[in-house]
């Protein structure tokens, strides 16, 4: 399995950094640059190059590969990764027949779980690279049932909709600050039948399920996964319903 590894240091010579790792880390495969000039809490900035090796590593889960560029969110437990996309699978009910809509897509991870079951997958992620990989691994893997676009998933979900792009399942797996308000007004006025919560925060979880249950859903059940061993962080998978 590939790993990527984040290292911080001052150094003046990009040739001298590359030298530098790949003698620490002698089976490292990529070494990329990220730039970030902004002074926000944004970690990461919009450029990336790639000084030695890949451009991409690459993953597989539950027999569907995945390309990962730098700036991509992508789990880090490949084993509990997997337990959490198949319970996700199993609550979206899918027979075939559903158009689903993954929120939050990232490379498409989800979406590529869903469509090997679902009439069609439409997954929305802010970062644009993430959508190219997403693209891109759908075509690895031979899917020709999904759609991916760059934007907020507030704004373009809506649009979809407006469009008459209707889904009977809808899925999100947010950042840890949960969904945009915007987002869950869009799931309680378009109806959708089943909504799949993934999330990694349980408080925003909670109040996020709290505007959704208010809107007239139904959480049927919960299920935790221990995705960091150890430590206090969970993944946690919903299904909700309309009530």
């Amino acid at each position: 399995m590939d790993v990527t590894w984040g290292i911080s240091f001052r150094i003046k010579s990009t040739a001298a950094a590359v030298d530098l790792i790949r003698k620490l880390i002698p089976h490292v495969t990529s070494i990329v640059q990220n730039i970030n000039s902004e002074k926000t809490n944004v970690i990461l900035g919009n450029e990336t190059i790639t000084l030695w090796g890949r451009d991409t590593i690459e993953d597989t889960i539950g027999g569907v590969r995945f390309k990962i560029s730098a700036r991509s969110f992508y789990q880090v437990n490949p084993v509990q990764t997997e337990v959490l996309y198949k319970q996700a699978l199993d609550y979206a009910g899918l027979t075939g027949e559903e158009t689903v809509i993954d929120a939050y897509c990232g490379i498409g991870t989800i979406s590529l779980f869903l469509a090997q079951n679902a009439k069609q997958v439409m997954g929305v992620e802010i970062v644009e690279q993430a959508i190219e990989d997403a693209k891109q691994n759908a075509e690895l893997n031979g899917f020709t049932n999904t759609y991916f676009e760059a934007g907020p998933a507030e704004e373009v979900i809506p649009r979809w909709y407006s469009e008459g792009k209707t889904a009977d399942v809808l899925v999100v797996d947010p950042p840890r600050k949960g969904c945009d308000e915007a987002l869950l007004q869009t799931i309680i006025e378009h109806k959708p039948k089943r909504v799949v919560y993934v999330s990694c925060n349980p408080s925003t979880l909670a109040r996020d399920l709290r505007i959704l249950e208010d809107g007239g859903y139904k959480t049927i059940e919960i299920t935790p996964v221990d995705m960091f061993p150890q430590t206090v962080h969970v993944e946690t998978v919903v299904l909700i319903t309309r009530d």
